[in-house]
């Protein structure tokens, strides 16, 4: 993905703002400003004459924490008062009532890319390039040696396991790019600066943590942070009892991961959102387009797939982008009627099996592309070995393990449909994806006659997704098997208010895609219930 030329400072007399040093200078003193009241200034500066929502603040600057507007009112006046700035007639920031702060600062031209010691330019993000290794084209992180906090030799040990076990399991996501933990070591023991571990390493994030022990309990932290703003994108600790210390690393382990690659993902995507169309290259139209693909709705797939076919007009080998618009054109079979569902269905088809061939060794693309080969051609047997490759390729894949659910739930293996759908949840409970388990519980939970189970399942998947609408259909049938016919045409009409165009017909449609006997059961049971036409 091509860099950025911006330049690494910002000047607004008497001010200077310094986005590598993350630093604010006025006539060359530094300014004292809190990090996140920091993080807002560059987020303002970076957009000047842009009005900014506080929303808008709120995502970039506090993902990682649950805060009120307030805080943005609260760092706007901090900002204020460092320079020295009046709100009614605002030569730095201005207040838009009810809206947002938009920077309005006379700027002047900076003299050029600052330099490092080496003599290296550095790119917008404050990444130095020459002798420095220049940023890949994909997400790039690099996991630093964990400090012991614990006073005790002997943790060491424990501490160092901790990080080669990250760094194993987050080598295994093809989309990431992560540093080997030989050089990631040279850092041990030494006071380091993210944004210089960023420049040295071409890095454009940093894992960082630490090993407490007290008595028999072990607490590891973590914080993942963004190295040209230096704000922390994620914060979290873990407790365990340091006699299960193998099993411990693995729990931490898995929760890490869990944690980081949707949190490294949103980043990548808001990162995308904020290049000029221009610039954008076939990673960027992808990232672009993952939240439409996420969402699952007819609404969003025209747009998806337009970003999606421009990756591919541009990378036409691109596996990742293979595998996402046959998940779109998956999505617009299921809820399709006429000539376009079967249009829809060849399409899928086409991408899933070009995914395949294209992306053998990645197991989000195996993933994604082995559910579309039960979806678009009722391939059971191709599915699972599909799937079954895509856990092995990557045991620590939220994703995989969640398609593999829903192919064994759907094949009618609840037992192990269940084992999937809890893991994939334990792996990655911040996914987006999570509403997916819990329809492979729904499902799996019908096969077994538990019928209560089920149509909790059914509203967790709701909550997670509201505007998904296989997950109303399923609740649908739940609460038919369920004996609450009242209840199953309340979601009904739930269902009629996401999907345009609904009639009954529609809902016969949506079960007749899954392969039998699961496809007659569904429609047998509608029918009984009144809500479908008879066949």
């Amino acid at each position: 993905m091509a860099s950025s030329s911006s330049p690494t400072s910002i000047v607004f007399p008497p001010f200077r703002l310094d986005l590598r040093a993350g630093q604010l200078l006025r006539d060359r003193t530094p300014v004292h400003l809190r990090p996140k009241t920091f993080a807002v200034l560059c987020y303002l500066a970076e957009r000047p004459g842009e009005l900014v929502t506080k929303d808008a603040l709120l995502d970039a600057v506090w993902n990682d924490v649950v805060v009120s507007q307030d805080v943005v009112r609260i760092s706007a006046g901090e900002l204020r008062a460092a320079l020295d700035d009046d709100w009614t007639s605002p030569r730095f920031i201005e207040t838009v009532h009810r809206r947002g702060y938009r920077f309005v600062a006379a700027l002047e031209n900076d003299r050029g890319p600052e330099l490092g010691a080496s003599g290296n330019a550095a790119t917008a993000d404050g990444i130095l390039v020459g002798h420095a290794p220049a940023l890949p084209d994909r997400p790039s992180i690099v996991v630093l040696p964990f400090t012991n906090m614990s006073g005790e030799a002997e943790q060491d040990y424990f501490a160092d396991g901790m990080v080669e076990d990250v760094v194993t399991a987050l080598s295994r996501f093809k989309e990431l790019f992560v540093i080997a933990r030989n050089s990631a070591f040279v850092y041990k023991g030494c006071p380091v600066d993210v944004q210089q571990v960023g420049r040295e390493l071409g890095v454009r994030y940093v894992l960082e943590g630490s090993v407490r022990k007290a008595g028999s309990r072990v607490r590891i932290t973590g914080q993942l942070i963004d190295v040209s703003t230096r704000i922390h994108l994620w914060a979290d600790h873990f407790d365990g009892a340091v006699e299960d210390v193998f099993e411990l690393q693995d729990r931490i382990t898995e929760s890490v991961v869990g944690a980081l690659v949707p949190t490294l993902r949103k980043a990548e995507i808001e990162r995308a959102r904020r290049k000029p169309p221009a610039s954008l290259d076939a990673y960027d139209y992808v990232l672009r387009a993952i939240p439409l693909v996420l969402a699952n709705t007819v609404a969003e797939s025209e747009p998806a797939v337009k970003l999606l076919e421009e990756a591919l007009r541009l990378q036409p080998d691109y596996a990742h982008a293979h595998a996402l618009i046959a998940h779109v054109y998956g999505q617009v079979f299921r809820s399709a009627i006429g000539p376009a569902r079967e249009g829809a269905r060849t399409r899928a088809s086409a991408h899933a099996r070009e995914a395949v061939r294209l992306g053998a060794d990645d197991g989000a693309v195996l993933a994604y592309a082995g559910f579309i080969l039960l979806i678009a051609d009722k391939d059971v047997g191709g599915a699972r070995v599909v799937l079954d490759r895509a856990v092995a390729r990557n045991p620590n894949s939220a994703t995989a393990f969640t398609y593999r659910a829903l192919v064994l739930a759907i094949a009618g293996e609840s037992g192990p449909a269940i084992e999937d759908a809890r893991h994939a949840l334990r792996l990655s409970p911040l996914d987006p994806h999570r509403y997916l388990p819990q329809m492979a519980m729904l499902v799996a939970h019908l096969w077994r006659r538990e019928y209560d189970e089920a149509v909790a399942a059914g509203h967790e998947a709701i909550e997670f997704a509201p505007r998904y609408p296989m997950s109303y259909a399923w609740l649908v049938v739940a609460e038919c098997e369920r004996g609450d016919i009242a209840e199953a045409e309340r979601q009904m009409k739930r269902l009629a208010a996401v999907l345009p165009g609904f009639t009954p017909v529609t809902l016969a449609k949506l079960f007749e895609i899954f392969p039998e006997p699961l496809a007659s059961r569904c429609s047998a049971v509608l029918r009984s219930a009144g809500l479908i036409p008879a066949a």
